[in-house]
């Protein structure tokens, strides 16, 4: 999984400076718990689910992507953490937080956006306004489950009721 975020960072990211930026998947980081001199991004996208009890799938069309980043001057070495929140199936008692499984169109959406306030945090970079919006496929019904979703639980969900 991670490959596909760090095909689409090195993408996006080839033409800053001389630093080499490395991402890893990181399901602990909070909101608001960055290190010193580490920056802080939210961005929400359309993600599939499957539950791994019962199978069902579902999709949701504002999943939490936390980012933590960090640009090492010294060493010319920028490193990226990344936490994707995860939901529960709602037909099951016992349901498990399960990952979310992002288009590729998506991710490149979201490191797209990372990238662009990489530029900004860490190279002072003046860009303006631009915002390119994932991609949305199928029909979604029905209000955001609170309950269902990990975001909510840690209080990061911009679509909490």
């Amino acid at each position: 999984m991670i490959s596909l975020w760090n095909i689409s960072l090195q993408e996006k990211i080839s033409e800053l400076h001389d630093d080499t930026w490395n991402i890893e998947i990181n399901e602990t980081i909070v909101e608001h718990r960055a290190a010193r001199d580490w920056h802080q991004y939210i961005s929400g996208s359309f993600a599939q689910f499957k539950c791994s009890l019962c199978r069902k799938g579902w999709g949701s069309k504002r999943v939490q992507v936390l980012f933590n980043f960090h640009l090492d001057t010294a060493r010319n070495q920028g490193t990226i953490k990344v936490r994707r929140f995860k939901q529960k199936c709602r037909r099951c008692t016992e349901a498990q937080w399960e990952d979310p499984n992002f288009p590729v169109e998506n991710i490149d959406v979201l490191v797209e956006r990372l990238v662009r306030n990489i530029r900004i945090k860490c190279y002072r970079e003046d860009l303006g306004q631009t915002n390119r919006s994932s991609v949305f496929n199928g029909r979604i019904n029905g209000p955001h489950e609170s309950a269902h979703c990990e975001a909510c639980h840690k209080g990061v969900c911009s679509q909490a009721n």
